[in-house]
């Protein structure tokens, strides 16, 4: 067997053996992106944000459905919220006053969306952080159908 010939099968057998393990941790994993029945929270994106003034997005595939209400969460340090733009499929948007300081393990309100269920395209967050450079704030956010 020369060189070319058994790289080519141990390539093979790693793929195999990546795939398989991934599908493995993956189905016992629960998915954020799994389809949930109506009143359950669904994550649908999270932004590890900067320091300072500044705002984010985070960008929701049509595959993730309508949503009813949104909130966020934020982990590992606090942050204040100064308000939060959702932007629809249609073009439209419900622009959302919060002024909130949330600390880390917290979130914000449930937030209703105007309207019935909405396919939700993006949403913008603007905050500032006022931590340590070492305990960067990630947001989550969280919609219910």
């Amino acid at each position: 067997m020369n060189t070319r010939a058994a790289f080519s099968i141990t390539s093979l057998l790693c793929a195999a053996f990546l795939l398989l393990n991934t599908n493995l941790f993956a189905s016992s994993m629960p998915s954020s992106t799994a389809v949930v029945g109506p009143g359950q929270w669904q994550k649908l994106g999270q932004r590890r944000v900067n320091y300072g003034l500044d705002r984010d997005e985070i960008f929701i595939t049509g595959r993730e459905g309508s949503f009813s209400k949104v909130k966020l969460m934020v982990k590992r340090s606090g942050i204040n919220m100064h308000r939060m733009i959702v932007h629809f499929a249609n073009g439209s948007q419900q622009k959302i006053e919060l002024r909130q300081n949330i600390s880390a393990g917290s979130a914000t309100r449930t937030i209703d969306i105007n309207g019935r269920r909405r396919v939700i395209k993006k949403v913008v967050f603007v905050y500032d952080t006022k931590n340590f450079r070492s305990r960067k704030a990630v947001v989550e956010l969280w919609g219910r159908r």
